[in-house]
């Protein structure tokens, strides 16, 4: 943890501000959230998190204006994806179920900046998945009282190059909605589009340079939880056959297990013996039960499950692509699920290219249960 003290001296929050859509949400779209066993912690601290990293490459240009713009492109987005400015609540017919209401509650947006250049962070020995942490910002869902806590979070980190990064995190109850529905794309492109009327990235109507007043404090603002989360090895798979994505049948628990075996293997950390699976079955239903390893080796049949899953990758998702205008693509992109306890899985079914129905697959391990 001492890289990560050594890292959190330099990080200074300088502002943070709530975006809501840029119209409201009519009508409101709600997400069932089903648990077969009793809700742990996990669903209220888990999260996926993105940092996209970027040099300046033009003297105007700082993560200051960035994040201006980002403030303006960021609610125009949410209008077309509004479960990211919802809240998770208890359903109102008094079972204790939970679901995330699309209510334009908005996403929090965090303005920092870094007593370091971009190059020295990431050449650093500094630099480490803690150190990382810092640039992302998350706040674990209030278990009582879950209504008022946001979903969704971006903080911009300038450094002292004029550099900047964009950091994402996102309730793994929403995280689906990054991976399958082509998010950060949609959202560069309409912060493109906003810069393209502006004719370059002239300031923007919120610049804080121009808006802090000299009374601020920064120990007003609260701290991000996210660097007391068990971080997760994680790896992604395909799974082609369509017939055996469902859950709720033996094959398809087969499938996950074997997904779960080939990330233990690949990267020497073992999942807990129990573990939670979230499954986006259908646009309006999230389930998320429990699956049991039975600590035996994949023989026999199973063996021809394999041939239905095909490794994947981060870069998949098309992150390394994202430039928030001027064509500015990243120089680094890192990504990791944080807080994931005994370890989870999250499956997500989406439409190939020939039009049959793929399962994507992510398995997340903590890392110091090793093998």
């Amino acid at each position: 943890m001492a890289s990560q003290n050594l890292v959190s001296t330099k990080l200074q929050i300088e502002a943070v501000l709530t975006v809501t859509p840029f119209q409201a949400t009519d009508p409101r779209q709600t997400l069932r959230v089903s648990v077969t066993e009793p809700a742990d912690s996990g669903i209220f601290r888990t999260c996926l998190n993105l940092i996209l990293y970027y040099n300046k490459v033009v003297d105007e240009d700082s993560g200051w204006i960035v994040a201006g713009w980002i403030k303006e492109s960021l609610s125009k987005v949410l209008a077309e994806q509004p479960m990211l400015g919802g809240r998770l609540r208890r359903r109102e017919d008094g079972n204790g179920e939970l679901e995330v209401v699309s209510n334009d509650s908005g996403a929090r947006l965090i303005e920092a900046k870094m007593a370091m250049t971009l190059s020295e962070f990431l050449g650093s020995k500094e630099r480490s998945e803690d150190a990382e942490a810092e640039l992302v910002f998350w706040k674990d869902i209030d278990e009582q009282n879950p209504q008022y806590s946001p979903l969704f979070y971006v903080q911009v980190t300038n450094f002292e190059c004029g550099g900047h990064s964009v950091g994402i995190s996102c309730s793994i109850l929403l995280a689906d909605l990054l991976l399958k529905e082509d998010f950060l794309k949609k959202w560069a492109d309409i912060h493109s589009a906003e810069l393209a009327k502006n004719d370059g990235p002239n300031t923007p109507i919120f610049y804080l340079p121009n808006l802090k007043k000299p009374s601020y404090s920064a120990a007003l603002y609260p701290s991000s939880s996210n660097q007391n989360k068990t971080w997760g090895k994680t790896m992604m798979f395909k799974i082609s056959d369509h017939q055996n994505i469902n859950l709720e049948n033996e094959s398809g628990r087969k499938l996950i297990l074997v997904c779960v075996e080939d990330a233990e293997h690949k990267v020497g950390v073992k999942m807990a013996s129990k573990f939670p699976v979230f499954f986006r079955g259908s646009y309006d239903l999230l389930k998320i039960e429990s699956c049991t390893k039975h600590g035996n080796k994949i023989v026999g049949s199973q063996l021809k499950l394999k041939n239905q899953i095909s490794t994947a990758r981060w870069d998949d998702l098309g992150a390394n692509e994202i430039a928030f205008g001027q064509g500015n693509k990243p120089a680094r992109v890192t990504n990791w699920i944080g807080s994931v306890c005994d370890g989870l899985v999250m499956a997500t079914p989406s439409s190939s290219v020939e039009g049959t129905c793929e399962l994507n697959v992510i398995v997340s391990i903590p890392c110091e249960k090793l093998i």
